[in-house]
């Protein structure tokens, strides 16, 4: 099966973007200054990215939110308009389907799904849906995220009054005689926005973000600045076999919802609530210069195997490999001496806090 582009396919090659197949995309992944050049440049000025290859899903209808609240564990009834919030898609064992981003809009919801997913997402999110309701997926608009530190005085540059967002609130703007709908987001750990935008007015967007000294920023530093600020990536630390309070999620699963339930995997959930996870998410940090991949296996310092990596890098903002994985519980304790097992050799490491790089969101 060929692989799909983005609209914004020739624009990346005509800034020299390096190509790899992605969830079913032909992705950049890197450009010419390089992965470690533009994770610094998101971290200290700002980035663009085209995450056009994600699902933008739109739902409305009568009652939406009581049959979406069956499969997604947040208080939809609460969440007020144009506020978002990160949640999860969850099978009927509490397993992870896919996480997301779900805002309230004028009419209804836009939730964002990854990209590998929204198939099947929509697919899962379709089986608690009447006659009633309304659901499309948006292929008229891409999707750009702006990240890093300068990005909101970028942006107002251009867009007036979207310096006035909070973090996780959206609202709908003008940007070349068209309305654009923003949210100020990300997944970086850095302020930023997500911006969805025409596909006939995306080139223009990215065009005066270029005039304003943004770089173009690809898949590899995109998961280099995920994984410093601690943040999950579906199909490493999330999967249908994990569920958010074995990923040390519990936070992303509104508190009445925690208390009242009535969404899948409620008593798988609530098990782990009570009793706790026989395995947890954590951060770890190997001594030395060592990386351990996906796929590392974890022993304690008596060489027993308790757990796996689910990713592993250089963290430029750090200066230091680091990584995260599912450990044991009873290993899961900050600085906990624990050994990696890479390329036959165990290595020295310990439980580390989350996020390795502190988070700037605009509150």
């Amino acid at each position: 099966m060929e692989a799909q582009k983005t609209t914004l396919y020739n624009y990346h090659k005509n800034l020299g973007a390096k190509f790899v197949s992605f969830a079913g995309y032909e992705m950049p992944i890197q450009y010419s200054e390089g992965i470690v050049k533009e994770h610094i440049s998101t971290r200290t000025y700002a980035g663009f990215f085209d995450v056009s290859h994600m699902g933008q899903f739109y739902i409305s209808g009568k009652n939406i939110e009581e049959a979406l609240e069956k499969i997604i564990p947040t208080d939809l009834q609460g969440l007020k308009e144009n506020q978002s919030k990160y949640s999860f898609l969850l099978n009927d064992k509490g397993g992870v389907i896919d996480d997301l981003i779900i805002t309230r809009r004028e009419k209804g919801f836009c939730i964002i799904l990854n990209a590998a997913c929204k198939e099947n997402d929509i697919k899962q999110i379709s089986k608690t849906l009447n006659d009633d309701h309304k659901f499309h997926l948006c292929t008229q608009s891409s999707l750009i995220a702006l990240q890093g530190p300068k990005s909101a005085d970028v942006l107002e540059r251009y867009i007036k009054g979207v310096s006035n967002l909070k973090f996780m609130q959206g609202g709908t703007f003008d940007f070349a005689n068209e309305k654009i709908y923003i949210t100020r987001s990300g997944y970086t750990g850095e302020d930023g926005f997500e911006i969805s935008v025409l596909n006939t007015q995306a080139e223009l967007l990215l065009k005066k973000l270029i005039e304003s000294k943004v770089k173009p920023i690809g898949l590899g530093a995109r998961d280099t600045l995920r994984l410093e600020a601690g943040l999950c990536l579906y199909g490493h630390e999330l999967n249908e076999e994990i569920n958010p309070i074995e990923a040390n999620l519990k936070w992303a699963i509104g508190k009445k919802r925690r208390e009242e339930g009535g969404f899948n995997g409620w008593e798988k959930i609530r098990e782990s609530l009570e009793k706790g996870s026989p395995k947890l998410r954590v951060g770890i940090l190997p001594d030395g210069k060592i990386i351990a991949r996906e796929g590392t296996k974890i022993f304690s310092v008596e060489d027993k195997e308790i757990g796996f990596v689910t990713s592993g890098t250089f963290g430029p903002s750090v200066n230091a490999p680091v990584a995260m994985g599912y450990v044991s519980s009873s290993f899961s304790e900050i600085g906990t001496k624990i050994k990696l097992e890479v390329r036959g050799k165990k290595h020295e490491a310990k439980v580390a806090v989350l996020p390795f790089y502190k988070k700037s969101y605009a509150k």
